[in-house]
């Protein structure tokens, strides 16, 4: 009987197997990335980020287009003249000056600035719940402009974590912002108007 002699067959070549795993790396890859993009979601809603390395307020306001020069309003629930209430009809300004709520160059909050921020925080419960909460810091125009900046963002760290350490405002709503001299109230030019720029705002804008 004749023998029949069977080749084995060729093995694919190594480059070959490469090839495959590259492949299958890359559409993992592609499919992982897909899901993370919708797990961000398409709300477009923008995250404030502060210093605190703290949650913060998750919200559509634009920052950059609070007018600090709205109009003064009479606010009934607040009797006290170092308190300073303005309002546009969209969102309400309390500004206190550093005087109140601070030492000279300082950032600690004064015993005065406390009793200041409650009454803040009770009308802010009272009547603005939920609402979405920015603290900014401004100072006048001496010394260096980074300085300044540095110093308004600890100004008005300090008010926020007083606000929600003992204001019973959740941190969630608030977020910082710090203006430095870059937003002036008053002329830096006299002593007067040095000191009315030294200052830190609390605007409220109302939960729609």
């Amino acid at each position: 009987m004749a023998h029949l002699e069977v080749e084995p067959k060729p093995s694919r070549p190594w480059w070959l197997w490469l090839i495959f795993v590259l492949l299958a790396i890359f559409i993992v890859a592609m499919v992982f990335n897909k899901c993370s993009n919708e797990k961000k979601g398409t709300s477009g809603d923008t995250l404030t980020i502060d210093s605190t390395n703290a949650p913060v307020a998750m919200t559509i306001v634009d920052w950059s287009t609070v007018d600090f020069d709205s109009e003064p309003q009479n606010d009934p629930d607040i009797n006290d003249s170092d308190i300073q209430t303005r309002s546009n009809g969209t969102y309400t300004i309390y500004t206190l000056g550093e005087n109140i709520l601070f030492p000279s160059s300082g950032s600690d909050l004064s015993e005065s600035g406390v009793k200041k921020l409650e009454k803040i925080a009770d009308v802010i419960k009272k009547r603005f719940k939920d609402a979405t909460i920015g603290v900014f810091g401004s100072t006048d125009s001496t010394g260096p402009a980074n300085e300044n900046k540095e110093l308004g963002k600890e100004r008005a760290v300090s008010v926020k974590e007083w606000l929600t350490q003992n204001g019973d405002i959740a941190i969630e709503q608030i977020s910082i912002q710090s203006l430095g001299e870059t937003e002036p109230v008053a002329t830096n030019d006299t002593k007067s108007g040095r000191q009315q720029n030294r200052n830190v705002s609390i605007v409220v804008f109302p939960n729609q």
